[in-house]
């Protein structure tokens, strides 16, 4: 019978490099607005070193303050992985500190998004590893398992499968599915290309079209009372 639980899947469908690279720069609100502003996994989990984060996921679900599988995941991911890891939103105690970090460092993955703690923050903050996390704490973790690795989880309200597309920065995470990639990339360049513009306007004292909004307005008949 399947060991439930405490399971490795070793084959990833990873995304060809090139569409990986086609979002470097794009802002992360820009690809949401791509995605009908439903792509971002919610604030709870933030930038905690100011490195924006880029590449395919490689999941790993553990109990809630226990990271043996986690080591497990750094030892087995492919250089740019990140590490996706569902620790059940756990505040109690980290799973990623500073020995785990260099450890991913020196294998030069694609850095840490945690639904958890991490802690040794000083000196993650530091280093040039993308970490994403809920928190810090100085309590650390148990090394017990059990824990799956390779297979979905759910963080900040997604689902998140190995090999979607990771893209992080300083306003959150989006997560992109590898068949939706070269669309999204094309639709907020397009974005890009219409906010140069709008700037440009406001820059040169034409203002801002708010024709949407008089309209919005007038359809909910707003009262304008002197």
């Amino acid at each position: 019978m399947a060991n439930i639980g405490f399971r490795v899947y070793e084959n990833v469908n990873r995304p060809e490099k090139e569409l990986i690279e086609g979002f470097k720069g794009i802002q992360t609100a820009n690809i949401g607005d791509c995605m009908n502003r439903m792509g971002a996994i919610n604030g709870s989990i933030r930038q905690m070193n100011e490195k924006n984060i880029l590449g395919p996921a490689y999941t790993v679900k553990v109990p809630s303050g226990d990271n043996l599988m986690i080591f497990l995941a750094v030892e087995k991911a492919q250089p740019g992985d990140v590490l996706v890891i569902d620790g059940e939103g756990c505040m109690d105690r980290a799973l990623v500190g500073e020995i785990l970090a260099k450890f991913a460092e020196s294998k030069k993955l694609g850095g840490f998004l945690v639904d958890g703690c991490i802690r040794d923050s000083e000196i993650l903050t530091e280093m040039d590893l993308p970490i994403f996390a809920k928190g810090t704490n100085p309590n650390g973790p148990y090394r017990n398992g059990p824990g799956e690795i390779n297979v979905p989880v759910s963080i900040g309200g997604k689902v998140i499968h190995p090999g979607d597309i990771i893209i992080g920065d300083g306003d959150g995470v989006i997560v992109v599915k590898q068949e939706e990639a070269k669309e999204l990339q094309r639709k907020a360049h397009e974005i890009e290309q219409k906010e140069v513009a709008i700037f440009e306007n406001i820059a040169n004292g034409k203002g801002l079209d708010l024709t949407w909004m008089y309209e919005k307005l007038k359809q909910e008949k707003c009262e304008f009372i002197k």
